[in-house]
């Protein structure tokens, strides 16, 4: 550590190089959600679904994951979305706006052996996914 009458320049520039290490920090300071993830800084969004997709799991497990391609309303941008339950796949159409959000995998990443998929669906033309599932609810035509 430097010490005398003038270390404080580089006293300071060393404070500035370690807060930089910390990923929060560099996030938050360089705008970096905003710049690379495609919902920008909100928690969901709605979506236009362009098709039905299917994805083999990673590795240590073994099926299928069911879910759509869809394309953000607010920027045009396309993405996988996951649909969640039993059965979900077959209350969703294509053309049919949903609404997505992000799975919380950590550092905004996907979740558990999902093939690269951030985001999953949780509600159908404004209904909610769960609901419609269980029957308690019906898909609202658009």
């Amino acid at each position: 550590m430097p010490n005398g009458e003038f270390a404080a320049r580089r006293l300071v520039r060393q404070r500035k190089h370690q807060r930089l290490l910390k990923k929060p920090l560099k996030r938050r300071l360089f705008h970096l959600k905003q710049k690379y993830d495609i919902m920008g800084t909100v928690p969901m969004a709605k979506a236009i679904v362009l098709q039905k997709i299917s994805a083999e799991q990673k590795q240590p497990h073994s099926g299928i994951i069911k879910g759509v391609k869809v394309q953000l309303i607010k920027n045009h941008k396309v993405c996988n979305a996951y649909a969640p339950g039993d059965g979900a796949i077959n209350f969703i159409d294509e053309h049919d706006e949903v609404t997505i959000v992000g799975m919380g995998g950590s550092q905004r990443g996907q979740m558990g052996c999902i093939p690269g998929w951030k985001y999953k669906v949780v509600e159908v033309n404004g209904t909610n996914l769960v609901r419609i599932i269980k029957g308690k609810a019906e898909k609202q035509k658009r």
